[in-house]
Parts: structure tokens; C-alpha cells; sequence
């Protein structure tokens, strides 16, 4: 058993050491540069902990720092020189971002689509729903129903322009990728604009990415030992882009299948072609990240980005879009995956830190942006879950380890307190994206 107990995290606060941290920041890194030797990382991290033990002094409490240091040492001396670069890169990316974070009001984000954030902003004022007062209001007023079609129009606006968008590229097109952050509506809206297209006369193939990824136990861990499906390097990138190169120039490949009951991926299961009038039609958490699509030329694919970019003011300032999609990814994971909204709440941090990695930074780089908010859904979610943030704020007042848990529980418990609740959802059509997650969906998933 290690003499080393706890660790001084960088908000001076003192939580229990945990080795296995260390063994995963380790294997992640080996992970991001091709690395899949899990045992090879618990080795080092057992080093680790060796020369911590041996240099720092009897009752010192180490810093996050200085494990941080030591990992590097320990790496760069075994011969990892890769592996400590690419460990080395991410832990000054996450201290870029920790600065980034203390002095964004002084400097705009270069990740929000301001443009189109002025126009939600001014389509919310012109309809009344860009406060939550506003919206109260409207509410108390018996027009429940009407902000519900007003909200659904503009969904349905921004998917028909997506869908014509694409259409107007359809003799040059191979590929249409549709992305965005967990919970942003993806399938809904993949469903929808191809809809559209096939009644424009165009033909789809889909491809679905999760038969790409690699088996569990190859997968990097989270801090608290969850296995890490949201990152990129859960999937097997080159033999995406692989066969996303191929397809595109006619050629056959044979699709990989993923069983998620064993975690265990087969390969050459399926044959694939596109014939010369079908395009590839991708839903991708990670669609944007360049190493999926790096050989295919930026002319025969199209773009489209996904994000609930609601423009309403709560108690605290503007609601914050990625609380909508924890909300929506509670609902949605209680419902179909029998995974409890508290886990969802403990490890959003997780998600949100990959997001910010590896989805986001790539938003400018889209054909189009479509809004999937809708302003009505917070009144949808006060009778379902207010109850649980309050529950979830009182809980994890003081805990260290579940800090975020309880900002995020906070936060979001302040703004379902002011809203008005709605439970009677039959307003909301059966095709909505927001069946999705609060089910009812005509659609097949």
C-alpha cells in the first residue's frame, strides 16, 4: 500500500490519492498517439508512485503538479519519448484552457457562431422567448402550444435550408457528414434531411461509425475508471478514413460490426459500395475531427454542424447550451440504455472536456449550423427533473471529487425553479427532435 494518501488539487483543495489516475493519463496518451498497452501503463504508473514515494518528504502531501512532473520524468526515462510528448501537449492544453477560462470575458470565443447566434437571438426577441420571464408569460397565457410550433418551425426552417443546401451540390457530393456535442439531435436530424433529399431524388447510404469502434478494453479510461467512449481514439480512425476514401472513389470495402452486448468488434462483415448517383450519409459525434475524413477532398463532402443554441436568459445569464444536452442525455439515457441521470450528472465533466477537445474547436469549419434548441423544452424538464438537481445540489455541497457535479446540479436547479412548468408534452409533434430524448418519437432509431 502507498505511503501517499491524498493529492493538493490546483483549487488548494485535498482529495484521496488514486493510482489508477495516473495509469489511465498514461494509457490515454499512449492511446492518442496509437498506443494500446494497458499493461505497459500500469507499470509506468507503478514507477510513478515508486519515485514519489522515495522523493518527496515524510508527511508532504504532493501537489497535482508535482505527480504530474514525475509522470513525465518516468516516461521520457523508460523510453516513452512519444508518449511523454504527446501526455506533455495535453497537460499544457489543459492549462491553456484553465487561462482561457479565467480571462474569456476579456476575449470572445473563437468557437461560437456569432453569426448565427444573432440571428436565434433575434428570432427569440421577436417571438418572446429570449428570457425566461418572457417565456413565463407566455406560458401563463395558455400559448404553450404556439411556442411549440413557433420552435418547431424554425427547426424545421434551418434542416430545409441544410437539406437545399445540399441538394444544390448533389452532382459533385460523395459524402454529407452530420455532427455535433452528445445530445445536440443528431439522428433526429439525420433522419429528417434525408427525408428531404429523397424526395429531391437523391439516394443515401448510411454509414454507421460505431462499428468502428475499437474493442472495450482497449479504450482509454475517465478519472474515476469509466471506460471513455466519447473520445475520438475510442475509434479506429485510419480504417475510417480508410474506407471513406475508398468509397468515395467507387471502390469496395468491407464494413467492420461492432457488438455492443460483448464490446467486441468483427471484422470484414459487411460489403459496401456506393454506386455513381448514392451518397454517403454520416452521423458522427466525431465527423469533424480531421483525422476521420483527412484524405477526402474538402469538394465532394458537406458539412453540417448541430448545437441547441438557445438564446434565453435565466437567473444567471443566458442559458448554457451544454446544460440543455446534459438534461436531454439524462432523459435520454434513463429511457433507452438503463443508465441513471445521477451517473450521467457525475461524468458529464468528462464528456464536456472531450467536446471541448475534439468536436467544438471544429465548428467553424461547417457548411451549415442548425439551431436544435427549442425554447419550450425547459418547461418540458421542470416537472421531470427539478426534484433530482435539488436532491443532486444538496448532495454534493462539499465534496471535492464531485465539484462539478454539484456546480452543474446548481446551476441548473435555479433555472428549472423559475420556470413554469408544463407537463402535458402532447403538444409536441411525434416527429420532434425532442422526442429523442423525452421519447414518444414516431421516428425509427
Amino acid at each position: 500500500m502507498s505511503r501517499i494518501t491524498h493529492v493538493v488539487k490546483r483549487s488548494g483543495t485535498i482529495v484521496p490519492f488514486n493510482r489508477d489516475r495516473i495509469t489511465n493519463a498514461i494509457y490515454r496518451a499512449a492511446v492518442a498517439v496509437g498506443g494500446r498497452d494497458r499493461q505497459t501503463a500500469e507499470g509506468l504508473a507503478d514507477q510513478v508512485v515508486v519515485y514519489l514515494e522515495e522523493s518527496i518528504p515524510p508527511g508532504h502531501t504532493p501537489h497535482i503538479e508535482e505527480i504530474q512532473d514525475a509522470v513525465e520524468k518516468i516516461l521520457i526515462e523508460n523510453g516513452h519519448a512519444t508518449v511523454a510528448k504527446a501526455y506533455i501537449l495535453y497537460r499544457d492544453e489543459r492549462n491553456r484552457s484553465r487561462q482561457a477560462k479565467a480571462d474569456k470575458a476579456a476575449r470572445p470565443s473563437h468557437n461560437i457562431p456569432w453569426a448565427k447566434i444573432w440571428r436565434v437571438l433575434d428570432w427569440a426577441i421577436s417571438h418572446s422567448l429570449h428570457t425566461v420571464e418572457a417565456m413565463n408569460e407566455r406560458i401563463a397565457s395558455n400559448e404553450f402550444p404556439q411556442i411549440v410550433h413557433e420552435s418547431e418551425a424554425a427547426y424545421e426552417d434551418d434542416v430545409a435550408t441544410a437539406a437545399g443546401l445540399i441538394a444544390n451540390r448533389r452532382h459533385e457530393l460523395k459524402i454529407v457528414i452530420i455532427s455535433g456535442p452528445s445530445c445536440s439531435g443528431k439522428t433526429t436530424t439525420t433522419i429528417k434531411i434525408e427525408q428531404r433529399l429523397k424526395r429531391a431524388g437523391l439516394k443515401f447510404v448510411t454509414l454507421n461509425v460505431d462499428n468502428y469502434f475499437f474493442d472495450k478494453n482497449l479504450h482509454p479510461k475517465d478519472e474515476f475508471g469509466d471506460y471513455d467512449w466519447e473520445t475520438p481514439q475510442a475509434l479506429d480512425l485510419d480504417l475510417i478514413n480508410d474506407h471513406l476514401r475508398k468509397l468515395s472513389a467507387g471502390e469496395e470495402v468491407i464494413i467492420p460490426y461492432y457488438d455492443f452486448k460483448t464490446s467486441t468488434r468483427y471484422l470484414d462483415r459487411t460489403p459496401m459500395r456506393l454506386n455513381e448517383d448514392e451518397i454517403l450519409l454520416i452521423d458522427s459525434l466525431h465527423g469533424l475531427y480531421p483525422q476521420m475524413t483527412g484524405n477526402i477532398p474538402d469538394d465532394i463532402k458537406f458539412k453540417l454542424y448541430l448545437e441547441p443554441l438557445m438564446q434565453m436568459k435565466g437567473p444567471d445569464g443566458y442559458i448554457r447550451w451544454t446544460d440543455l444536452r446534459l438534461i436531454r442525455r439524462m432523459l435520454r439515457d434513463a429511457e433507452h440504455r438503463a443508465y441513471k441521470p445521477q451517473m450521467t450528472l457525475e461524468h458529464w465533466h468528462y464528456v464536456r472536456s472531450s467536446e471541448l477537445r475534439n468536436i467544438i474547436p471544429y465548428s467553424s469549419q461547417t457548411d451549415f449550423i442548425i439551431n436544435s434548441a427549442m425554447p419550450y423544452e425547459l418547461a418540458i424538464y421542470r416537472d421531470r427533473l427539478f426534484e433530482s438537481f435539488a436532491q443532486w445540489e444538496t448532495q454534493f455541497m462539499g465534496n471535492p471529487l464531485r465539484e462539478d457535479a454539484y456546480r452543474r446540479a446548481a446551476r441548473i436547479r435555479r433555472v428549472l425553479q423559475a420556470v413554469l412548468p408544463v407537463g402535458d408534452d402532447s403538444a409536441i409533434p411525434s416527429d420532434s427532435v425532442l422526442r429523442e430524448f423525452i421519447g414518444g418519437s414516431s421516428l425509427s432509431y
